[in-house]
């Protein structure tokens, strides 16, 4: 058991280590037993291709004021979440801790399996499901995904196009996933 201090230390209380912290009221209890095996990954950009700003953060934390732009009105009253978003630039935020269920994946199914929120976590990437994701991005992603296993009993990797056909499409056709499962299988 000589790794049991190192993994409690990255997941200290449910927060990963090196993230900064925001959190989100938009979460809840897990279902007694679930196991968290499933990793979602999406994208998100507010408004839409603009990195600059905090307004992701205020639409996870219920303070998005719908009339700051336009594209905003329709978000008014959405309570969403993910686990985790990945800036650009590859800063780490956490919102939600480990053991809570965050309310990113929406109406889902993965494997047979509905409720995805139930037993996965999600990581939003700072981006557009049509653009282009970064190096830093692509690495903190990796090494989030690292810490994680070390936690939690994950088995899969999706993104919200997968586990919802037809209704999403993040985090889109450029994400690499070859970059993402190469790296993963490096460990």
């Amino acid at each position: 058991m000589a790794d049991e201090p190192e993994t409690r230390s990255r997941a200290a209380g449910g927060w990963i280590a090196g993230a900064r912290r925001v959190r989100s009221p938009n979460c809840d209890r897990r279902p007694q037993g679930s196991e968290v095996s499933l990793v979602v990954l999406h994208s998100i950009s507010l408004p839409r291709g603009d990195y600059r700003g905090d307004a992701i953060e205020r639409l996870f934390t219920n303070r998005l004021a719908p009339a700051a732009h336009p594209s905003f009105a329709q978000l008014a009253g959405l309570r969403v979440s993910s686990h985790f978003l990945v800036r650009r630039g590859g800063e780490l935020v956490q919102f939600v801790p480990l053991e809570a269920r965050a309310w990113h994946a929406g109406a889902s199914r993965w494997r047979g399996r509905g409720g995805c929120n139930d037993f996965s976590v999600g990581i939003e990437l700072e981006g557009t499901d049509d653009g282009n994701f970064g190096a830093a991005q692509y690495e903190s992603v990796l090494k989030l995904v690292k810490k994680l296993q070390d936690v939690l009993p994950l088995r899969e990797v999706a993104g919200h196009s997968d586990i919802a056909p037809g209704r999403k499409s993040d985090p889109g056709a450029r994400f690499d996933w070859a970059r993402l499962l190469a790296g993963l299988c490096r460990r």
